[in-house]
This record gives structure tokens, sequence and C-alpha cells, in this order.
């Protein structure tokens, strides 16, 4: 794979600014190289900096993993070049979970906001080096990581299918045996991000969306949050994941749109998400 990836490859905060038990603040340089930066990766850089302070507070001994939000407002895209200002409220951190909430933000202008995020602890050991977390937590907490080191990811292939209804449409999602994300998420045990997952789910629902009748003339629909964000189990390198999406309501300019994804007869993940109809030149 070239270049170890540790901290390069799937690290979305470049410095913590501030920390005390229930407050963390940080920020993280979108490379102006990248193509793109979707919103699921805004989330995860949230999550991330959460998950400092959680494994901070826990010597390093334990780290929070995906697991439950009960929102996510998706407010504003986010550009490559841009610099997003990242804040996290710990309500608890334990051995058990972290909750959070959180919200990015670019020159003041809040781009995403979560909202009652719960992540299990497992412990650092199964997942990463404790000794290199500490060092990173260390530089971040003081100069800063050197910023622009992310190159981007390719998107994750999906196989497209459905029933013709118009109302759901379903995806085959193919995670890589190999790719250079897995050296950073994680070193000693390689899973597919959880933010990647939720991107995959987002790409379905918004082909779904894209031929769904709009309310009126010139407008189309756009993803405007998530919400019972589940994630139930991790994904290894190479196993191929079931995607649905389906209509769940429509009522005047909103519709909801529920998104599950199995691996066999196993649930995997869910979330609910949210359409808005926008007038657009």
């Amino acid at each position: 794979m070239g270049l170890n990836g540790h901290f390069r490859a799937f690290s979305f905060v470049d410095r913590i600014h501030s920390l005390d038990s229930s407050h963390v603040r940080g920020s993280y340089h979108v490379p102006q190289s990248i193509e793109h930066f979707p919103a699921a990766l805004v989330a995860e850089a949230v999550g991330q900096l959460a998950a400092w302070a959680a494994m901070s507070a826990l010597d390093f001994k334990s780290r929070p993993v995906a697991g439950l939000a009960s929102s996510i407002e998706l407010l504003s895209p986010v550009r490559p070049g841009e610099v997003l200002d990242l804040a996290a409220d710990l309500e608890t951190v334990d051995a058990d979970a972290a909750a959070y909430d959180g919200v990015a933000s670019v020159a003041g202008r809040p781009v995403i906001r979560l909202r009652h995020c719960v992540g299990p602890m497992v412990p650092v050991e199964e997942f990463d080096d404790p000794q290199a977390l500490r060092e990173r937590f260390a530089l971040l907490r003081n100069q800063g990581a050197a910023p622009g080191v992310f190159g981007g990811i390719s998107p994750l292939p999906l196989t497209w299918s459905g029933n013709g209804s118009g109302e759901s449409l379903r995806a085959q999602l193919h995670v890589p045996s190999e790719a250079l994300f897995f050296s950073d998420h994680f070193p000693r045990r390689p899973v597919l991000p959880g933010a990647l997952l939720m991107n995959a789910n987002l790409e379905v629902v918004a082909a779904l969306a894209a031929n769904l009748a709009a309310p009126a003339v010139g407008s189309r629909w756009r993803l405007q949050s998530i919400s019972d964000v589940k994630l139930r189990a991790f994904t290894p390198p190479g196993d191929t994941l079931e995607i649905e999406a389906r209509l769940n309501e429509v009522s005047g300019d909103s519709a909801t749109v529920n998104v599950e994804t199995r691996k066999g007869k196993r649930v995997i993940g869910g979330s609910r998400v949210g359409l808005v109809a926008e007038v657009r030149p």
C-alpha cells in the first residue's frame, strides 16, 4: 500500500485547541487537493474529536467506536480547502460508552450538527497501539499535526438493483479487501469505517430521491437530516453488504426514507433520512 496510512488515511483532526472534562474543541483543514469531502466525513471528524477526549479520559485503555446517533443535521456542504471548526460536548465517558453532542462549522457557519451520539467502548489494544495514540494526542494538543496529508478516498463500489416501483432502491456494497484507510481504521483490526457505510447509505438514498416526483415544478429533493442511526456490527475487509432505501412518507415539501444495511439476513445498521424539496436555479 506504499506509505503507512496511520494518522494519514482516515484521521480528520489536525489540532485540539481546548479540552476539559465535558468540552473539547479542535479543527481540521480539509485538503485543497481532494475532489470532495462528503458530509459523512464531516460527521466523522466531530466523532474523532470526541473520541480523542474520551480516550484521554480513560488513559488510552478504551476507545469509542461508531454506535448510535439520535440525529445528524446536514446543514451545508463542505468544500476542499475549508477549515472545519470542531466542537463536542461530552455527556458521559465511562468504561462502557461515550455519549456526546457535536457540531462542525466553517467560518462561524454550522455545516453539520450531531445530537445524542453514543459510541460503545472497545479495548484500545485490540485496534491500535496505545503509545502511538498517546503520542499523536500530545501532538494534537501542542503544535498540531501537519495539514493536507489526507489524499481522499475512492468511492466504494455499488452494484444497483431495484423493484421498479420507484419507491425503493437496492444496492450491493462491495467492501475492498485492501484499502489505505484500513491502515488507519484500524491498524490492528481493520474494519469498514462507519462513516463510509453512512456515505454509501446516503448515496443510495440520493439515487432514490433523484427519481422521486418533486412537489413543485423546478424543485428537487435534497438530503436534510439523518435520524435513528444505528450501527450494530463491524464489517471486515472483503465483505459484501446489501443496502435498501425505501420511501417512508411524503408530506408537502418534505419526505422520509428508511435505509437499512444487511449482511445476509443479519441487520448491520440503519437510519431514517429526511428530505426537503428545494427550488434550485
